[in-house]
């Protein structure tokens, strides 16, 4: 039987953003699932909710002893560590890996809201990505899902350039990662590219498999 595994995008995206690491996961033997979030307008916590609703679709149908894996890019990371810190569905949840995600907050959401509360009232999804507001969320590691997280560190994107530490041209590499990862690895990748790689795809089934990355 084919692992399922789920697929959340990113602030601003939609399904198909993933479809690309659906694909490359299939090739290995996974079967894909790609969700359709509101991670723009809408806060990360209503997300959440929305995705939960989600996770019980697919859960209810799942066969006795089987079990999903969820994989997220950027803020869909943080949709998953939420339903982790809150859901009732733990047992059904295998592994989990967070590609990009911005695990401490993002310091250009930070950026933004200094320069914009407009802004960041519209985009309500980027106001939860501040720094402070990732903080409030207590995404405690109160589970034993084994959870590792890629990062990426080529910065080829101009808002890179406003970060001061290593970053993938959005999120820095130190707030990809924190306490209570299983693994964790750094990829020569960008941003807005390092979830299409090849070398993305084979690494997360490295990690379903084995609970780590190498």
């Amino acid at each position: 039987m084919n692992q399922k595994v789920v697929l959340v995008h990113g602030y601003n995206k939609n399904s198909n953003d993933m479809k690309v690491l659906k694909r490359n996961l299939e090739k290995i033997g996974y079967k894909g699932v790609v969700v359709d979030l509101p991670l723009t307008y809408k806060e990360i916590e209503y997300c959440a909710f929305v995705f939960e609703g989600i996770i019980y679709e697919i859960i209810k149908n799942l066969k006795p002893n089987e079990k999903i894996n969820i994989v997220g890019h950027s803020t869909g990371g943080l949709i998953i560590r939420h339903l982790l810190s809150t859901s009732k569905y733990i047992s059904k949840i295998n592994k989990c890996v967070l590609v990009a995600t911005p695990n401490n907050g993002s310091e250009l959401a930070d950026i933004a809201g200094n320069m914009s509360k407009i802004l960041i009232n519209i985009f309500k999804t980027l106001k939860s990505l501040q720094c402070q507001e990732v903080k409030a969320l207590k995404l405690e590691n109160s589970h034993e899902i084994e959870i590792g997280a890629i990062a990426g560190n080529r910065n080829n994107l101009f808002l890179g350039y406003l970060l001061s530490d290593e970053n993938d041209g959005r999120v820095t590499v130190k707030s990809v990662k924190f306490a209570g990862l299983k693994d964790f690895v750094v990829l020569p990748y960008g941003h807005k590219e390092i979830h299409y790689m090849w070398e993305t795809a084979r690494l997360i089934d490295t990690f379903i498999k084995t609970g780590k990355f190498i």
